[in-house]
């Protein structure tokens, strides 16, 4: 990969996403009210570079059922619900193919559903076709362009597909809609990281440190201690790769105090430590010869 250096002197305004604390607090107790509005079903999220949300959706009342279900006196609603709750549980159980079909059979039939455009979207990213998950996500984002969720997902397909560049934008654009939006700070410097922009990625590792202490010491929205593992654990990173190896000791250490002790390979945070200490040793080894 062809990397380049981010530019000390640069003073683009898309660069970083800055929020006061005062915009924070707002953001915070916004997503506390909606929190309490909205849930959704099935989340399974990873926070490097991915973000699984697939949610339900309301829908309209169609004019011809959704296909043969056992009990035929369903209305067209409970119908839907019955399929989409299949589909959420095909792609938990990692049937993909399944769900996707389920999916493309509710587009069909209601094609202004933003959220099936983006559950199939997240389904054809975890099978690796991600110029179908492209057309989904743009789909979604053109149907409805103020779900930061979604410019999340695209960011992370752009970065699959190589365009590092565009995921940037997207990832800023999520911020945007939603600074307070951990995992999309957490995406937004591991991609700076990527083009050897070690300066942005250090501020917006910073940032998200703060937001995520500042959440933790109020009684809103809270951010997990394995979130903040993961951000120790990428500064930490980019400190090392910029050959600031005192600095990455530190973080490194901070990353493993919060990373799960236990847990099964499915779990990305658990897998995360075991990098943590793979990255410590590659940083000590020098040191010990």
């Amino acid at each position: 990969m062809t990397l380049r250096m981010y530019p000390m002197q640069s003073t683009s305004s898309r660069r970083l996403r800055r929020v006061t604390l005062s915009s924070a607090i707002a953001s915070a107790h916004q997503e506390q009210a909606m929190h309490s509005f909205s849930k959704q079903s099935f989340s399974k999220q990873s926070v490097s570079r991915q973000t699984m949300s697939i949610s339900h959706s309301s829908s309209t009342n169609w004019t011809q059922p959704l296909m043969d279900l056992p009990n035929a006196y369903l209305s067209q609603t409970e119908q839907e619900t019955l399929l989409r709750q299949q589909a959420l549980s095909d792609a938990q159980r990692g049937h993909y193919v399944e769900a996707i079909d389920l999916f493309t059979w509710l587009i069909d039939h209601n094609p202004g559903n933003v959220s099936s455009f983006n559950n199939r979207g997240l389904l054809y990213f975890q099978t690796g076709q991600f110029s179908q998950a492209l057309t989904d996500y743009n789909q979604a984002l053109h149907l409805n362009p103020r779900l930061a969720k979604v410019y999340n997902n695209r960011a992370n397909c752009y970065v699959a597909m190589g365009d590092l560049e565009a995921a940037i934008v997207d990832y800023e654009t999520s911020i945007d809609l939603n600074p307070i939006d951990i995992r999309a700070r957490l995406n937004l410097g591991i991609t700076f990281r990527d083009l050897e922009q070690y300066e942005a990625a250090i501020e917006t590792f910073d940032l998200a440190l703060q937001i995520s202490q500042f959440l933790n010491t109020t009684d809103l929205v809270g951010v997990p201690a394995a979130v903040d593992g993961h951000l120790y654990a990428e500064r930490g990173r980019t400190y090392h790769l910029w050959g600031d190896w005192n600095y990455a000791i530190a973080d490194y250490d901070r990353a493993l105090s919060r990373l799960p002790l236990t847990g099964s390979k499915a779990d990305t945070s658990y897998r995360r430590r075991f990098q943590v200490n793979d990255w410590l040793d590659e940083l000590l080894k020098p040191l010990v010869n």
